[in-house]
């Protein structure tokens, strides 16, 4: 069984937004965790057109900002390294730990990498009665948070992954099978799987193949441009 929960998009002249399918973004750059009265109001996931718009600029920023960080210090690894910060959701260390993991042994093409600096989003956690959701501002600075209920009524881990995936570009498909990561609570909280399937495996190394060397050449750009 599927709960609903009210959905918004906040936009402002930062683009913040709001995304993921769990709730609805504050227009700061750090969650402000509300009072725990309405717990019972949390939804899992609920998609809308404001939400998938959200879910591609809040992979776009991550996708720009990792680009940028390349053009400045070109490596010549394969995988485009993209950088979070989980400091402060250290009640989720274990599973944002095994979402890094899953994704890193089902991608080739990016590669996801804990570090406290030079972040590229962070995770954060608390009780908010939206339930868990992730915001960009649009320049290359986001977060994803966490909500405590939420992730007790649903299998964590999979919460966690999911979260990720919009991250690193794909979009919500509520109707989709358990197999599915990106299926979300579609399926219901007995669901457990957390890995994506061949489909969404494919679709992220493609992603981060051709955008990711579209956005590397608009920042190498940018880069002669401002005389570097």
């Amino acid at each position: 069984m599927r709960m609903r929960m009210p959905m918004s998009v906040v936009t402002a002249a930062g683009l913040s937004l709001t995304a993921l399918g769990f709730g609805t973004a504050p227009a700061t750059a750090a969650p402000a965790p509300l009072d725990t009265g309405s717990l019972a109001s949390i939804a899992a996931y609920d998609g809308s057109s404001e939400e998938a718009a959200a879910n591609r600029a809040f992979f776009e920023a991550v996708l720009k900002s990792a680009a940028e960080k390349r053009a400045a210090n070109p490596s010549s690894a394969a995988a485009v390294t993209v950088v979070y910060n989980a400091s402060r959701a250290p009640s989720f260390a274990t599973q944002i730990a095994r979402s890094t993991q899953i994704w890193n042994s089902s991608v080739s093409n990016v590669r996801l990498q804990a570090g406290t600096s030079g972040a590229d989003f962070s995770y954060y956690e608390g009780n908010d009665s939206r339930g868990s959701y992730a915001s960009t501002d649009g320049h290359g600075r986001g977060y994803i948070f966490l909500d405590y209920r939420q992730n007790q009524i649903y299998d964590s881990t999979r919460v966690t992954a999911h979260e990720t995936g919009h991250v690193l570009g794909l979009p919500d498909h509520y109707s989709g099978p358990c197999s599915e990561l990106m299926s979300g609570g579609g399926p219901g909280p007995s669901c457990t799987n957390a890995y994506p399937n061949s489909a969404e495996r494919s679709r992220v190394n493609q992603l981060w193949a051709n955008g990711f060397a579209a956005a590397l050449d608009q920042a190498e750009k940018a880069l002669e441009k401002s005389g570097r």
